[in-house]
């Protein structure tokens, strides 16, 4: 029964969402005003039949209901209860609910909240929301059913597929969903300002919120994300430039653009169509990055391969929702003025030419990602991999960070810079110093070497707006700016150092034998078999000794898992401040003379952890700028609430007398 009343509950937010779309719509014409009082409780509403939806999903996952369909081909009774939770949205369908639940849920608090814009501008927007939701709301009813049942029910479930059961897994997608929804909202609020062509300071200082909230979430979701595939597939890296990556990657640098060119239009009145042109972006590559996971034309870890069907109906609703924007975009952006001007040699300067560059990183990556896909479609398969993407990233990630060194320290609308070459000097010094430093090391390839040489400079440099400030009294969004910015230089010095300093040993060795790799020794002490819930494994014991200290134990594992059958390694990490040893075991081995060895992979990657570090203070400076904004615009409803309050006041005084 359960199955059926979440079907219903979908089918009726499906439903308020075309009535939300139809009042908002009626709500802007003059004959249909009588109708706008319905959008807001429409959407609240929408929102908590969506959440009740997935919470009955939640429910079948965790009872492990294999007569409905989704549950026998993606949980297990034997799984734990964490990763029958995170199963829910471990698969196409599930994923898919759990986007609907999230754009459902953000379009209610919009409704509830938001106050800032004009009533107008907001009936668009809700309306422009109701539209996306229900494109979406027609592929899951219509074509990807989380519901369905199965007959004749199994007696259990397939499982989940181990690369899966993770912690990481009951993290990670949310967090990116909260982000590529928040870029939903920043879209409808861009499609209502067009509407109703109020494209302002007050529509920036609406948006601007939601989009770093959106950010906020895209940021932990990737570097998350990030960790989990190093540490998970036992193949030592961080990023490979994946599809799937990308499609995560995109989204981010177009809101990055959009937050700070949000951020000029809500201080100065300045690029107004270029902030609506970066929602329309942000979201479509959102948009763009769900039809690569969800197509079927690509194969990773990260993908759901299934029915292409479902891919050309993804690429319907891309083609309405993208071209539907850049249409309304073509024709209204000539009503949009052009706003404040500013000098090519001030902050909002230095913000354009930031955007350009990072336009110009989401345009290669772009191309980059989907040239194979073309290539192989004419018949001819081509791989796109690092060797593309690193250095033509580099050629313009290098000349932003050399920007973000000078650009918090110019005025808005003009400066020169001779103003600030004093402050300048320290982390031009600090970069040739680095940068010789380096060298000297046996640092000789360019990009290792630059970003070891830049890295230090951009941290230092990230302080410099707070010198000559009473550090008590610095506005929690100044705050934010110099720990994102310093998180962008922490992050880019562990890249680097994983490039350029980390030692890699692959051996097969028997008990009781000893590996170096860098200051590290290695003896593998025992192999064992151990089990858990739903997996056995063959276990390392290793002790690890640092310089000849006192030596620490890594237990890494071969595991097989039987729901459904599979082995993967499980790697074991030990930290240390200045790098993190890396171990995997491998497959056993038997000599002619019968003596076993085991598989052995072995990685020191000195600085390697601040790259995740530098992605969490990023996400940590985009959380203190949101807790200032919050703030401040409840000190304004605060003081908007007494002065109304004052002046219902002294007109009751009046009246009387």
């Amino acid at each position: 029964m359960l199955p059926e009343i979440g079907l219903g509950l979908l089918w009726l937010a499906a439903a308020l969402a075309g009535l939300q779309l139809l009042a908002g719509a009626a709500g802007l014409t003059a004959s249909g005003q009588a109708m706008a009082p319905l959008v807001r409780p429409v959407a609240i509403v929408q929102g908590v039949l969506a959440a009740l939806a997935f919470a009955c999903l939640i429910t079948l996952f965790v009872e492990t209901d294999v007569s409905v369909k989704l549950v026998a081909e993606n949980s297990h009774s034997a799984k734990p209860l964490m990763y029958k939770i995170a199963g829910t949205w471990g698969n196409h369908e599930g994923s898919m609910l759990l986007w609907v639940t999230v754009m459902g849920l953000g379009g209610a608090f919009v409704a509830l909240v938001e106050r800032r814009l004009p009533e107008r501008t907001m009936l668009a927007t809700l309306a422009g929301q109701a539209f996306v939701s229900l494109g979406f709301y027609a592929f899951l009813l219509l074509a990807s059913n989380p519901f369905a049942r199965l007959y004749p029910a199994p007696e259990d479930g397939n499982g989940l597929n181990p690369l899966l059961q993770d912690p990481g897994l009951a993290f990670h997608p949310p967090t990116l969903y909260l982000g590529y929804v928040g870029l939903s909202i920043a879209f409808s609020f861009a499609i209502g300002a067009l509407v109703t062509r109020q494209v302002g300071a007050d529509f920036a200082r609406a948006m601007r919120p939601w989009v770093l909230g959106a950010w906020i979430f895209l940021t932990v979701g990737i570097t998350a994300g990030s960790y989990w595939a190093y540490y998970v597939l036992g193949w030592g890296g961080w990023w490979f430039w994946d599809p799937v990556e990308n499609a995560s990657l995109m989204p981010w640098l177009a809101a990055t653009a959009l937050l700070h060119s949000c951020s000029v239009l809500a201080a100065r009145n300045a690029l107004r169509t270029w902030t609506v042109m970066l929602g329309v972006v942000a979201f479509s590559m959102s948009m763009i990055g769900t039809f690569l996971v969800r197509s079927g034309i690509l194969t990773s870890v990260h993908a759901f391969a299934v029915d292409p069907k479902r891919g050309s109906f993804i690429l319907a609703l891309l083609a309405i929702y993208i071209g539907g924007a850049l249409l309304l975009f073509a024709l209204r952006a000539g009503t949009v003025s052009e706003g404040e001007r500013f000098n090519i040699t001030s902050r909002e300067g230095a913000l354009v030419f930031n955007n350009v560059m990072l336009s110009s990183i989401l345009a290669i990556t772009l191309l980059g990602t989907l040239y194979p896909l073309v290539t192989e479609a004419f018949g001819a398969k081509v791989s796109v991999g690092p060797p593309y993407f690193t250095p033509v990233s580099a050629m313009f990630a290098l000349p932003m960070v050399l920007v973000l060194l000078v650009g918090p320290l110019l005025r808005w609308r003009r400066d020169g810079l001779g103003r600030v070459k004093a402050q300048v000097v320290g982390p031009v010094l600090i970069i040739v110093i680095c940068g010789v430093s380096a060298y000297a090391l046996g640092v000789h390839a360019l990009l290792p070497l630059l970003g070891l040489a830049v890295a230090p400079a951009l941290i230092v440099a990230s302080f410099l707006p707070l010198k000559g400030r009473n550090l008590r009294r610095a506005p929690l969004s100044l705050w934010g700016m110099v720990v994102a910015h310093a998180g962008m230089g922490v992050a880019l010095f562990g890249m680097a150092s994983d490039s350029a300093f980390s030692l890699e040993r692959l051996v097969a060795a028997r008990q009781g034998e000893t590996v170096a790799v860098g200051p590290w020794s290695v003896t593998l002490t025992d192999v064992g078999p151990v089990s858990g819930p739903n997996w056995t494994a063959m276990e390392g014991l290793l002790q690890a000794s640092y310089a000849g200290g006192k030596p620490v134990v890594l237990k890494p594992q071969s595991r097989t898992f039987w729901a459904p059958l599979q082995t993967n390694a499980n790697s074991a990490l030990y930290t240390r401040w200045n790098g993190q040893l890396y171990t995997v075991l491998g497959e056993e081995t038997v000599a002619d003379n019968g003596a076993a060895r085991w598989q052995l992979r072995l990685w020191w990657k000195p600085f390697v952890p601040m790259i995740w570090v530098g992605g969490l203070m990023i996400a940590l400076g985009g959380f203190l700028a949101l807790i200032s904004r919050v703030a401040q615009d409840l000190k304004r409803r605060v003081a908007q609430a007494k002065g109304d309050f004052r002046r219902e006041a002294i007109a009751k005084l009046e009246k009387g007398a």
